[in-house]
């Protein structure tokens, strides 16, 4: 089968790049042709043999002023046009989409639509919904300058979104989400798609109440992969054995090379300065941060976190292994985030905000906890009381050994078969 990738960033930029170059990678290695079309960046690491992308373009940093600006953000000819002759040259049976609003925009879907009439050929198009695009045209459902969820363009329209200035603060560009997201739901462009695959049952829920996908939603949580860290001392701390180097103290609590880990963007929707009140508050724990984003000074001015800095691959992994729990206190609605689940897969407990899709994933009670988003109160509180609760963690962690998700072998078998019927076998 050819299956042709489309998302904006063809090089390592967040969650939905992790996922494409994984699925493609994975279905390349089970035999399918395999090509990528999205912006062209010095940083691209996969493409097509055309070598055929569209010009780079920030919808965060362009500057508006541009005459052609704004009407390439919401309808884009170079799109349409650099994408036909890797339609004309590859001739794929699959359009897997991904992330394609503003960069590339729907236009898109058109010019399959061309391609098809002209070559009288039928292209199934399939659509991962990583955000929530489609029903809020700032992606996230957040009120930004209040930093709250929201779902009011779903309650009243995407002119909430100019109410708001949901889109970077700024009355233009949200007026331009705006136009974007109303002019594609009244061309019903939507309709184009054969199938959308949501990772969280949450996610499904916010998209059914848009009419034209409510019959294409299928749920799907994303892949993760254990890697083999080499470890043989499989005992948890919490039970007074090792787990993975770490002891526990005879008091209660851990080791002083114990700690608790936070691991991805360093910013306000992620609970991250919810999550600095607490490592104040709690001076006797040391915590680990590894990440960046825009509250890293605020996050290297607190004497009891360290900041790792961006860690990938197995350094990562063995972060997350060694850690007494990690904390997701994100305060948006999360899809169906990484973080948590590999957390979970290495053993190692979550204590996350009870937001998005997040409780689809942590058995609260039994491979962690849940508190509050932003309830700085409650999340002190759990904190302090997992740190000291060796049996608790101990049987928590016991728990997370038999926490089991769809590795990128599984779930391409999945997709797969959402790429020939439209459907997946037994998906939720």
């Amino acid at each position: 089968m050819r299956v042709l990738i489309v998302n904006k960033f063809l090089y390592p930029n967040g969650g939905s790049e992790t996922y494409i170059f994984r699925i493609g990678k994975q279905l390349a290695e089970n035999g399918h042709e395999v090509q990528y079309f999205g912006m062209e960046h010095e940083g691209r690491i996969v493409g097509n043999r055309m070598e055929s992308y569209t010009s780079s373009m920030d919808f965060h940093t362009g500057k508006l002023g541009k005459l052609l600006y704004p009407f390439k953000i919401i309808y884009s000819l170079e799109a349409r046009r650099k994408l036909r002759p890797v339609l004309e040259d590859f001739a794929p049976d699959v359009v897997h989409l991904n992330n394609f609003n503003f960069q590339l925009t729907p236009s898109i879907l058109y010019e399959i639509e061309r391609y098809e009439k002209k070559s009288g050929k039928q292209i199934r198009i399939i659509y991962t919904a990583h955000d929530y695009q489609l029903v809020c045209p700032n992606h996230l459902l957040l009120r930004p300058l209040e930093y709250e969820p929201c779902e009011r363009c779903l309650q009243n329209g995407f002119q909430e979104c100019i109410r708001g200035r949901c889109i970077h603060g700024s009355r233009i560009k949200s007026i331009l989400g705006c136009m974007e997201g109303t002019l594609y739901k009244k061309l019903h462009t939507y309709r184009k798609l054969d199938a959308v695959i949501c990772p969280s049952r949450f996610l499904r829920d916010r998209l059914a109440q848009y009419e034209d996908l409510r019959d294409k939603l299928l749920v799907m949580h994303n892949f993760v992969d254990r890697e083999d860290l080499g470890n043989e001392e499989t005992e948890h701390p919490r039970s007074g054995a090792r787990k993975n180097g770490l002891q526990t103290g005879d008091q209660g609590g851990y080791a002083p090379d114990g700690y608790v880990l936070y691991f991805g963007r360093f910013c306000q929707e992620k609970g991250v300065k919810t999550l600095l009140q607490v490592c104040r508050s709690l001076p006797q724990i040391p915590f680990v941060f590894a990440g960046s984003g825009p509250m890293e000074e605020e996050v290297n001015a607190v004497k009891n976190v360290e900041n790792r800095g961006f860690v990938s691959g197995e350094m990562l992994y063995r972060l997350i292994a060694e850690a007494a729990f990690c904390v997701v206190p994100s305060e948006w609605y999360e899809n169906c985030p990484f973080s948590v689940m590999e957390s979970q897969i290495y053993g190692t407990p979550v204590l996350a905000s009870a937001i998005g899709g997040i409780p689809e994933l942590v058995k609260n009670g039994e491979t962690g906890e849940l508190f509050i988003p932003g309830n700085v109160d409650e999340l002190r509180e759990k904190t302090e009381r997992l740190w000291k609760d060796r049996e608790r963690l101990g049987r928590y962690t016991e728990n997370c050994r038999s926490v089991r998700f769809d590795t990128t072998e599984e779930y391409c078998e999945k997709l797969m078969e959402v790429y020939k019927n439209g459907r997946a076998a037994g998906e939720e």
